[in-house]
């Protein structure tokens, strides 16, 4: 009995150093692709959920997993949902800061404690909820101090923070609804994301010239979005592991401790300004 419980555990805590290390780099690798590439946003999230159907396809010829026949109806929602996360994150990258990006999907904990307790009535401890408040006191202080803030970018990261609770929510409920685990639910969500995202790229950006997915783009750009896939394949397994083994909240609460780095990553490799104003609101969000 203990011997399994310190397995999960073990299992638990691989699970989260992958995507420790997979979420910050994905951050940076996607802002130095917008910024020295200029390349579409829309596109590269359709090439990250490309990517990430391949990588799960070669783990099914691989036996690490075997697919699961789902009815397209029950995951509709969820495909929908994983077009709006990945996009709107992506486009909240893009306008603003990489502190501010960060910073604001630390909202996210709060908005999926609310949707649980008010559409799911799943009860959360006193302690849990207390620590929502210096959370979204160091969110607003931020944006209130981020010398680089914009309606736009606001209005991104707000819309991003929405979708991508409601997606983590789902995803969890679908396992537990559907009885499968997070390899057998991405491998149907990701290509009919795919499809949902390739019906609507041509009404956003251009297909061919410059900034279109068939333009001419330049060898080291390929390589780095072909790259970025890779990673983001590694970051969307994760998140499907984690919350299938534990919560989306915990996943939340475990997110928290990434900011350190990814401000100190984006002041070092993007020159984005960080205020002491601000640097005690990523404090305030690890109390």
């Amino acid at each position: 009995m203990a011997e399994g419980l310190f397995s999960a555990n073990r299992r638990i805590i691989a699970g989260m150093l992958v995507n420790l290390f997979s979420s910050i780099c994905i951050v940076f690798i996607n802002k130095w692709i917008y910024v020295h590439y200029g390349f579409p946003n829309m596109t590269l999230t359709l090439v990250h959920f490309v990517v990430t159907w391949l990588g799960l396809y070669i783990c099914q010829r691989m036996d690490i997993f075997a697919p699961k026949s789902l009815p397209i109806r029950k995951i509709v929602w969820l495909a929908l949902s994983f077009c709006g996360f990945v996009a709107f994150t992506n486009l909240s990258l893009q306008n603003n800061s990489i502190g501010t990006y960060q910073l604001a999907k630390a909202m996210t904990t709060p908005v999926i404690i609310l949707i649980q307790t008010t559409y799911y009535k799943k009860t959360f401890s006193t302690k849990i909820k207390l620590t929502l408040v210096p959370i979204t006191f160091g969110v607003i202080l931020n944006s209130y101090y981020d010398v680089r803030f914009n309606v736009l970018g606001t209005v991104f990261a707000t819309l991003g923070v929405l979708v991508t609770s409601l997606y983590q929510v789902w995803v969890g409920a679908k396992q537990h609804e559907l009885q499968v685990n997070s390899m057998q639910l991405l491998y149907y969500q990701a290509p009919l994301s795919s499809a949902f995202l390739l019906c609507i790229i041509p009404l956003f950006e251009p297909l061919t010239g410059d900034g279109g997915i068939f333009g001419p783009w330049s060898l080291p750009a390929l390589v780095t979005v072909l790259f970025s896939g890779v990673v983001a394949f590694l970051v969307n397994l994760s998140i499907y592991w984690i919350i299938g083994n534990t919560s989306a909240v915990t996943y939340n609460m475990f997110g928290h401790f990434k900011f350190c780095i990814t401000l100190t990553g984006g002041y070092l490799l993007f020159h984005d300004p960080l205020s002491l104003n601000q640097s005690c609101c990523v404090g305030g969000n690890f109390t």
